[in-house]
């Protein structure tokens, strides 16, 4: 379920508030493990980035305050390669950051899935990033801990596998689905099994490591304006310009567009691809697809081409 500066933190003012209790968990983290420190990144969409922020970081602030966790966002525009997703980075004890994920998990639960009237807990997805090499830690031989993992939270547990588009890139994601309390004991269980491999712990010294993956050379600067930072290696095939058109159904072109242009400079911005929309009427031969020319390096063309088709097929699945 992502501010400024490559780790934009909100330090938690000194006062106290009600603790919430919304999803108590089912049985407290062994002693050995609670004061360990741990951190858990996830996947936030924009919306659901600025509700966790708050206006002026209230929200946040008072999260931190009330689970003694600290939480780092990524950029605004920084996200996780292949996805329009920010990653969030609580840190902290165990107890700690299950208290500030319950926090955040409740208030998204809250605004984003719950329909008046339900009487049924609503369930929701949360995706985790895991580092390619602690996931074994999680399947265990043959499947066994996952599977014990699911049995003892009943929430589902799904390992994506090892994305290959994008060279660097060593994380996978884990979605956890289920309700609130089925979420939370799944986390739990995760981040004990986590809490005890080194290598895990270490990987939160670079909690974004994505830009150069994402960017293709698009830099951002302290104040988050982008500067291209000048290159004088000869372009690889992989680098070198290119066009590609692709045909989108007119009544979707205002999705790649967005209000003002928005979402086009987005995509543009996180691709590095310069992107054109041919004028109404003029489309792919044969078709009614409006032409969306896409240039740039052929690293660039596939995140532009795989934001543009997420964001159709969000619309087409509804």
């Amino acid at each position: 379920m992502s501010t400024e500066g490559n780790e934009s933190t909100h330090n938690a003012p000194s006062l106290e508030v009600h603790q919430n209790n919304s999803s108590p968990r089912n049985s407290p983290p062994p002693p050995d493990n609670e004061e360990k420190t741990i951190h858990l990144r996830f996947l936030l969409s924009n919306a659901e980035a600025g509700s966790v922020i708050g206006k002026a970081g209230s929200t946040i602030n008072e999260i931190q305050s009330q689970s003694g966790a600290r939480i780092q966002l990524s950029r605004n525009f920084e996200y996780f390669p292949g996805t329009s997703d920010r990653i969030i980075m609580v840190s902290g004890t165990v107890d700690d950051v299950l208290k500030a994920v319950d926090l955040i998990l409740s208030k998204l639960l809250d605004e984003f899935y719950v329909e008046d009237g339900g009487e049924i807990d609503p369930e929701s997805k949360i995706r985790l990033v895991v580092p390619n090499s602690s996931c074994g830690g999680i399947i265990g031989k043959a499947g066994a801990i996952i599977r014990s993992m699911i049995e003892d939270s009943r929430a589902g547990i799904k390992i994506s596998s090892q994305d290959h588009s994008y060279p660097g890139l060593h994380d996978r994601l884990v979605t956890v689905t289920g309700t609130l309390a089925e979420q939370m004991r799944a986390i739990e269980l995760i981040l004990l099994k986590l809490v005890e491999d080194t290598y895990y712990q270490q990987s939160a010294n670079v909690p974004f490591p994505y830009a150069a993956l994402v960017y293709n050379g698009m830099n951002y600067g302290p104040n988050g304006g982008g500067g291209m930072y000048p290159n004088t290696r000869i372009p690889n095939k992989e680098e070198r310009s290119s066009s590609v058109t692709i045909g989108i159904a007119d009544e979707h072109i205002g999705l790649v567009v967005g209000r003002g242009g928005r979402s086009i400079m987005e995509i543009s911005q996180l691709s590095g691809a310069r992107i054109k929309i041919s004028d109404r009427g003029d489309f792919m031969s044969g078709t009614s697809d409006r032409k969306v020319t896409i240039t740039g390096s052929q690293r660039a063309i596939r995140v532009a081409e795989s934001i543009i088709s997420k964001k159709v097929a969000s619309v087409a699945e509804r």
